[in-house]
């Protein structure tokens, strides 16, 4: 019988054909695929395609500039009205962690922080950037002047970040790369909302 032949096998003939049949090729864990976000060959712990990369560099360049902009409206010697000056801080506020973010997001995804200019990128062209010649005359304005010149620079700005936004979410696939982008959308349509009732102020 098949019991009295099982009974007469050694120990360890046991045990190999136990792991045998927990072996079956039906096995789930056999087919089970990688997680998505796992760590790539490089040891990259999030998963970035190229839209995403493209948005991320981007918008920290994007940022950085419209924090400079936020430190002009901000330099005493500028005569800023008070609301320009809240909407600056507010604008530098929320901006500077979301640089941290990005950069994190780029680290993490391991693709460079700064764009590669070598592919014909350039940073002077991105929508809503301002030119050296604009910043350097926004530096130098003041008062009623330099108000106007900074709302319609910002205003213009923002549309720019609404745009690469609005690109990724058409493009990407990581999910805070997503969100980041969402939230610039809102926070920044609802900024030149603002920004233009000043304007007819």
């Amino acid at each position: 019988m098949i019991t009295q032949r099982l009974a007469a096998l050694p120990l360890a003939a046991l045990l190999a054909v136990t792991l045998a049949a927990c072996g079956s090729d039906e096995s789930p864990a056999a087919d089970t695929p990688a997680p998505t976000g796992a760590a790539d060959e490089a040891g990259s712990a999030v998963a970035l395609n190229d839209a995403d990369i493209e948005f991320a560099q981007g918008m920290i360049a994007h940022h950085e500039q419209a924090i400079e902009m936020a430190e002009i409206a901000l330099d005493p010697s500028r005569s800023a009205s008070p609301e320009v000056s809240d909407l600056a801080t507010r604008i530098q506020s929320a901006q500077e962690p979301e640089i941290d973010q990005m950069t994190t997001l780029l680290t993490d995804g391991g693709a460079s922080i700064t764009m590669d200019m070598s592919e014909g990128h350039d940073m002077s062209s991105m929508d809503g950037m301002m030119t050296v010649e604009q910043m350097d005359a926004l530096a130098v304005a003041t008062g009623t002047e330099f108000d106007r010149m900074w709302l319609d620079m910002m205003i213009d700005h923002h549309e720019g970040a609404i745009t690469q936004s609005e690109t990724v979410q058409a493009n990407g696939s990581n999910a805070d790369a997503l969100a980041l982008a969402e939230t610039i959308i809102t926070t920044q349509q609802a900024e030149i909302t603002e920004m233009e009732t000043l304007l007819e102020g």
